[in-house]
């Protein structure tokens, strides 16, 4: 059936509705059709209004009150605008002169229930023009939706009437309109962060998206009575440049909205994992080496918004400055030639600042840090500034005036991270330092790293910048103390801001971004001793990290391994800040108090073994007998006789005096030697108390040994919701076995905070583990949302640590609910013995180490054995759902 014949039917058929959803059925499939072909996306998005303005006025005409002069049906909001993406909203006024008339209501009764049979996402109101005067004065909402409107049926003199109202003072004068809009923004912007960097960010509401765009049409149509955000131009508020960055911006922001409707068939905004790869797809991103296509989409997304963002501030600054601004004289004062600070904005004398001295536009940021009373730059210097930017070349970036100001910058006490975002912000940092622009926007596809690569370095900056107030001693003490003695702040700052700058080029970033930082170095002529320093600093970032939390540091033997590596007192205090800057900065979850206990043990004994001197290895002999001696004399003055620590110390091997303080494996023992013969398991949970490491649990269970027992114990843990971050099984000669878990909440914070809870803990394991029988099954809990967009095939790898005797193996997996409890049944099947895990969670992705041996002890080292495990691992945790 054609177009005319079906539109024939919604006006005569006294059942319209199959004709009229056949026509937009149509409609919406052939127009879906030519946005997969690359059709314009806004010829589609008004022709989709096109098509609903004709099947509403046909509906509409079907009822004798369309003929009066004292009612019309109006599109409002966006649909005023002409705009319809496939699943939008579709705004309706029916608008009278003077209210409804008696003989009008059955008609358009009927008319709304039409329209609800339709399954559109319609939303409609009958007003009054005095009663839509009334609701926009009351509601700012209301107000601007009645800022937009077009006629769909009826007479077209009711909408110029209304609209006449509406943009007069006496609903809301030019001032008040401006205030409400501009505080509706800051609100909606924090809801989101405040940032335009989200991993799943909203196309209509985030930060510098559709609705900036549209907050900015909305104040210029009540400030000037435009109907045409183009109009700007004859204004001389938007340069042709601008208007351009405006125009290609909604057009891009619109291009993903309507796939995104598209895919998730509903009216949905959010750029969500479930949704991510399959838009890039359909708008051509493909992959480019190491990059994926959906990260190259969305960093299109981040470069889009952040300049519609830079654009918004030169806007909303000039209605600031034109609607708020105050009657009296400006208040300003010079600061040099160039320039001078008007109503707490910095501006440059004249437009003509950055052409004849092109180092100003490294010097305007100089003073802006040297000025903490600046709010920012003046909106006419904020244009020139950008009309300016192509200066910044080779030539520019070695100038001696140049280079000496950015390390001026540098080394002035500030924010130093805020001046690095408005460089960033305003397309002068990425210029000046090219390796830096790259990252801009640049994200990587996973949960780990939830924001993108140049927003992460502004965050390691900030945290740097903390460590010297006050109120980073809580949480972060012994950085916050290191900060102090560092020679040279700048050191460490040119550290951060290289750290990661060669990600997503393909090969080792660290080697890549070293090179980089050797260059920055040279080029800004800092000494021999500082350059090699910084260098080391960005190749080794990751070294500290990964030894505390992939490898064993209670073993000497990889304590004296990563102080080797550091060449000097100073490279270990420059790295733990930048380690721990980096890690807090990459995931607000992968920072907690077990990594920073962790971390914390590491420097200390790396810095003990520096003063010692690395040439000599640690004697792991004499630190058993020093662990023992001194955990002797604590339980000698509880009454513990030599007899009785004995009975318990002969039955484990010296790791267990290697993996915890002397307190520790005091508790524990005098704890054993009190349980006695008790055939009940011992479960001990005590939190870090009184310390730097406060903020974590210890479990640990002394019982008889069982083959199950990993598997079980994991599984009772995850039942009740604990994060498991560290496992120790101390072998033992005996029919007793002694493990020790580090456990956090759902929260990251320990038990102690939750006394009912911990002693509910201590029962259910009690409970659980006193009987094989009583295992509880694997737990079965639905895979997070998020966690099933990222799945990947498990890596298992094995290597020998001749060393310990003992076999390291190392299984990389996507995260999901029972993991532990199911790695541990594996290992029963195939009567392997666990002695140590190191559990890392990073985002979607787990990247955990255990510590195995044969029955007899004894490294495995039979590759059939190792490939028979490597399979069943692979096989079952690839089966979980």
């Amino acid at each position: 059936m054609d177009r005319s014949e079906l539109e024939s039917r919604i006006s005569k058929d006294p059942s319209p509705v199959k004709a009229a959803r056949e026509l937009l059925k149509g409609r919406y499939n052939a127009d879906a059709e030519a946005f997969r072909q690359g059709a314009d996306v806004r010829a589609l998005v008004q022709s989709r209004a096109g098509t609903v303005d004709t099947v509403l006025r046909l509906i509409w005409n079907r009822y004798s009150f369309s003929s009066s002069p004292d009612i019309a049906l109006i599109a409002v909001g966006g649909y005023g605008r002409g705009e319809l993406h496939p699943h939008s909203d579709i705004d309706l006024l029916i608008l009278t002169r003077n209210g409804i008339e008696d003989s009008w209501h059955e008609d358009l009764g009927a008319f709304v229930t039409l329209l609800w049979d339709l399954r559109l996402d319609i939303g409609h109101s009958v007003r009054s023009i005095e009663e839509s005067k009334a609701a926009a004065r009351e509601d700012v909402t209301i107000l601007t939706n009645l800022l937009e409107t077009r006629t769909i049926a009826g007479p077209d003199e009711l909408r110029m009437e209304l609209s006449e109202q509406v943009y007069s003072d006496g609903v809301s004068t030019d001032r008040d309109y401006f205030i409400a809009k501009r505080e509706e923004q800051q609100q909606r912007h924090q809801k989101y962060g405040d940032t335009e960097y989200n991993l799943e960010p909203n196309v209509k509401g985030s930060p510098g998206a559709l609705r900036d765009i549209q907050t900015i049409g909305w104040i210029t149509k009540r400030h000037f009575g435009l109907q045409n955000i183009a109009d700007l131009t004859r204004f001389s508020i938007l340069t042709e440049e601008e208007h351009q960055i405006l125009f290609q911006g909604e057009t891009f922001l619109w291009q993903l909205r309507y796939g995104l409707q598209l895919l998730a068939d509903r009216n949905e905004n959010r750029l969500l994992f479930d949704h991510q790869r399959a838009l890039a797809q359909m708008l051509g991103y493909k992959d480019e080496g190491k990059r994926l296509g959906v990260e190259l989409m969305m960093q299109s997304y981040y470069r889009t918004v952040l300049a519609l963002a830079e654009l918004a501030d030169v806007i909303l600054q000039y209605y600031d400055e034109a609607i708020l601004g105050s009657a009296s004289e400006d208040a300003i004062q010079p600061i040099n030639k160039r320039f001078q600070i008007r109503n707490y904005y910095i501006e440059a004398v004249n437009n003509q600042v950055f052409a004849y001295a092109p180092y100003a536009i490294m010097e305007i940021f100089v003073l802006m840090a040297q000025h903490p009373e600046i709010k920012g730059i003046r909106a006419t210097t904020i244009r020139s500034l950008r009309a300016h930017r192509h200066l910044i070349d080779d030539a520019f970036r070695s100038d001696l005036a140049v280079t000496t100001l950015f390390m001026e910058l540098l080394r002035t006490p500030h924010a130093l991270d805020q001046t690095l975002s408005a460089m960033k912000k305003y397309s002068v940092l990425g210029r000046y330092l090219p390796e830096f622009g790259q990252i801009i926007g640049q994200m990587q596809h996973d949960l780990f790293h939830i924001y993108t690569v140049d927003a992460h370095t502004m965050r390691v900056i900030r945290n740097m910048v903390r460590l010297n107030g006050t109120e980073a001693q809580t949480e972060y003490p012994l950085a916050s103390r290191l900060i102090h003695r560092l020679p040279k702040l700048e050191t460490l700052y040119i550290a951060g801001i290289y750290h990661d700058v060669a990600k997503g080029r393909g090969g080792d970033h660290s080697e890549l971004g070293a090179m980089d930082a050797e260059a920055f170095c040279k080029r800004h002529h800092l000494s021999e001793r500082d350059t090699q320093l910084i260098s080391w600093l960005v190749e080794n970032h990751l070294l500290m990290s990964m030894t505390a939390q992939r490898k064993d540091i209670s073993d000497p033997d990889i304590i004296h391994g990563f102080a080797r590596a550091v060449p000097s007192q100073a490279h270990l205090d420059y790295l733990y800040i930048l380690t721990v800057c980096d890690i807090s900065a990459t995931n607000p979850k992968l920072w907690n108090t077990w990594r920073a206990s962790l971390l914390r043990q590491l420097y200390i004994e790396a810095k003990r073994a520096l003063r010692r001197g690395t040439e000599t290895p640690i004697d792991r002999q004499e630190w058993v007998r020093a662990t023992q001696s001194e955990a002797r004399e604590i339980l000698h003055a509880q009454n513990m006789t030599d007899e009785q620590i004995d009975a318990i110390w002969d039955t484990v091997d010296e790791d267990y005096f290697l993996q915890d303080s002397t307190v520790d494996i005091a508790w524990q023992t005098a704890a054993i030697i009190r349980h006695g013969d008790n055939p009940d398991p011992l479960v001990l949970i005590r939190d870090t108390r009184g310390g730097p490491t406060d903020g974590y649990s210890q479990i640990i269970i002394y019982m008889k040994d069982r083959v199950a027992l990993f598997a079980a114990t994991t599984a009772v843990l995850e039942q009740l919701n604990l994060n498991i971050v560290d496992a120790r099984i101390s072998s033992s000669e005996g029919p007793y076995s002694i493990s020790s878990y580090v456990v956090l909440d759902e929260k990251s914070q320990p038990l102690g905070i939750d006394p009912a809870r911990k002693e509910r803990t201590r029962k259910r394991l009690i409970e659980e583990l006193d009987d094989p029988d009583d295992y509880p099954d694997i737990i079965h809990r639905r895979t997070p949302r998020q966690l099933k967009h990222f799945a990947f095939p498990t890596e298992v790898t094995f290597s020998n640590d001749t060393i310990n005797q003992r076999t390291v193996m190392e299984v990389i997996t996507p995260d999901r609910p029972g993991l532990l409890a199911r790695i541990g049944q594996v290992l029963l099947e195939h009567r392997v013995r666990l002695s140590n895990a190191k559990i890392a969670t990073l985002g979607e992705r787990v990247e955990d180490v255990f510590f195995v041996t044969d029955e007899q002890g004894e490294p495995i080292r039979d590759p059939a054995m190792c490939q028979a495990l490597q399979q069943d691992l692979c096989k079952m945790l690839d089966d979980i759902q």
